[in-house]
C-alpha cells in the first residue's frame, strides 16, 4: 500500500488515519475518490483516457478490457480504470487509467459528523418547478392506468449559483463523514462543452468539473467469483424525532406500494444476473437507513459461472435498473425523456472501478451533484407506481436533496 504524508488538517474526527489522509488528500481536477463501507480508494493523476466514441452500451466492457490489456503491455501491473458511466447513451462514459492508486481501510467514524456550516449564498432554481413536477407525476399515473407502464422514476433538478467558487473538497468531506456507510464518490469530468478525449499513455491535463455524491446503492461488485448487488427502492425520509423516525421505518416495512416498487427492481436485477451466476440468493427485503432516508433493500449474492466476466460487464447488464428508470425499460426511458425538462447526464448512471482481473465495484449515481466553478446541479428522483401520490413523491425528492444541501451547510426549502 502506498503511504502519504498529507496532514489530516480537514478531518477533525476519530477516524482511521490512512483513510482520513486519503480524504484530505483529494484534489479537484486530478483525483478520483471512492469511499465504501469496506475501504477507501483514491487515485491521482491520469495516464490515459478510455476512448470516448459514442457506441452501443454493450460494447463498453469490451473496449475497457482492450484498453486495460494495452495498459498491461505498457508495463502496468493489474491496471484499473475509474470513473463514471452516464444514464443514457447521448454522452460517452468517462473512464481513465490513473497514475497512482492508494487504498485504505474504511473511515472509522464513531459518530456521524454534523456538516460544517457554510456562509455560501446561493440562488436556487428548481427544474421543473415543484407544481410542474407534481403535474408530471399525475401524467405518468394516467399512463399507468392505461396499462403501458408499471413504474417510472421521475427526477427533478436544483440549479444553484453561488457568488464564489464552490468548495468541492468541503462538500466531499461533509458527505463522507456525515454518512460513512454510504458510497461517497468524486469524479473529475471535462467542463461542459469539452469532451476531454485523449487516447494516449502519458500525463493528462487536469479537469475542473466534479461529479460527486454519497450513494446508498451498490449496483454490483465482483471479488474473484463472488458477485454482490444491493438494489433499493421504496423509501421514507428520516425524522429528528426518534419516535416518529421509527414509525416511518415501520410504515415502510409494511407498505404495499413500496414493496411493489421494490419487487420490480429486485426481479429485474435477479433476471439480469442469473445468466452470469450460479447459486444466486435473493432474500426478503430489509429496511436500512442513511442519514436522510429509510430504504427497502435486498442484498443479492451469487457465484460467477465464467470467471472471466468482469465487474463492468455485470454492471452493464444491470444498468439502468428500475430503481432509477422503470419498467418496461424502454417505455420508461421514453416517458422520462418526454417528461423531465433536463438532461440527466451522469445522474442515475454508475460510478466505480474495474481492474484488469475483472474485479471492481459500481454504485448507482444518486444523491449526487455536478459542480463547476460557482455552479452546482443537484438531482433527486422518486419511483412512480400505481397508488403514488404526487405530493408524496415531491416530498420524497425534497428529502433526498437534503443530503447534498446539508453537505454545503445549506437549508433551502426545496
Amino acid at each position: 500500500m502506498t503511504t502519504m504524508d498529507t496532514e489530516i488538517d480537514s478531518i477533525d474526527v476519530v477516524a482511521d488515519d490512512e483513510a482520513a489522509r486519503l480524504l484530505a488528500a483529494y484534489e479537484v481536477g486530478s483525483s478520483f475518490l471512492f469511499s465504501a463501507p469496506h475501504g477507501v480508494l483514491l487515485t491521482r493523476g491520469v495516464s490515459a483516457t478510455v476512448p470516448k466514441t459514442l457506441c452501443a452500451r454493450e460494447e463498453l466492457p469490451r473496449r475497457v478490457a482492450d484498453f486495460l490489456q494495452r495498459a498491461t503491455k505498457f508495463g502496468r501491473r493489474n491496471p484499473l480504470v475509474v470513473g463514471a458511466v452516464p444514464f443514457g447513451e447521448s454522452l460517452p462514459a468517462h473512464l481513465v487509467l490513473p497514475e497512482e492508486v492508494v487504498r485504505a481501510a474504511p473511515l472509522n467514524v464513531v459518530v456521524p459528523q454534523t456538516p460544517r456550516s457554510g456562509t455560501l449564498d446561493c440562488a436556487v432554481r428548481p427544474v421543473p418547478a415543484p407544481a410542474e413536477y407534481e403535474r408530471g407525476v399525475s401524467r405518468v399515473l394516467r399512463r399507468m392506468a392505461d396499462g403501458e407502464l408499471r413504474k417510472v422514476v421521475l427526477a427533478r433538478s436544483l440549479e444553484l449559483t453561488a457568488g464564489e467558487p464552490i468548495d468541492v473538497r468541503n462538500v466531499l468531506r461533509n458527505l463522507a463523514l456525515a454518512d460513512p456507510a454510504s458510497y461517497t464518490f468524486a469524479v473529475d469530468l471535462p467542463r461542459h462543452g469539452e469532451d476531454g478525449t485523449r487516447d494516449s499513455f502519458g500525463p493528462q491535463p487536469p479537469l475542473q468539473r466534479t461529479f460527486l455524491g454519497a450513494s446508498p446503492e451498490l449496483l454490483v461488485s465482483r471479488r474473484g467469483t463472488r458477485v454482490r448487488s444491493n438494489p433499493m427502492a421504496g423509501s421514507r425520509p428520516r425524522s429528528a424525532d426518534p419516535v416518529e423516525d421509527q414509525r416511518r421505518a415501520a410504515e415502510l416495512s409494511t407498505s404495499d406500494k413500496d414493496h411493489r416498487e421494490h419487487a420490480a427492481v429486485v426481479d429485474a436485477v435477479g433476471q439480469a444476473l442469473r445468466p452470469y451466476c450460479r447459486d444466486l440468493k435473493v432474500p426478503a427485503p430489509s429496511v436500512i437507513s442513511t442519514a436522510a432516508m429509510w430504504h427497502l433493500a435486498t442484498e443479492i449474492t451469487g457465484e460467477l459461472l465464467d470467471p472471466t466476466t468482469s465487474s463492468l460487464e455485470l454492471a452493464d447488464a444491470l444498468h439502468p435498473t428500475p430503481a432509477v428508470c422503470g419498467t418496461p425499460l424502454q417505455r420508461a426511458r421514453d416517458v422520462i425523456s418526454e417528461t423531465e425538462p433536463f438532461e440527466r447526464g451522469y445522474y442515475a448512471g454508475m460510478v466505480g472501478w474495474c481492474d484488469a482481473a475483472g474485479d471492481g465495484e459500481w454504485v448507482v449515481a444518486i444523491r449526487c451533484a455536478d459542480i463547476e466553478d460557482e455552479s452546482m446541479r443537484l438531482f433527486a428522483g422518486a419511483g412512480i407506481v400505481a397508488g403514488s401520490d404526487p405530493a408524496d413523491e415531491l416530498a420524497e425528492t425534497s428529502a433526498k436533496f437534503r443530503t447534498a444541501l446539508s453537505a454545503m451547510g445549506l437549508k433551502q426549502d426545496v
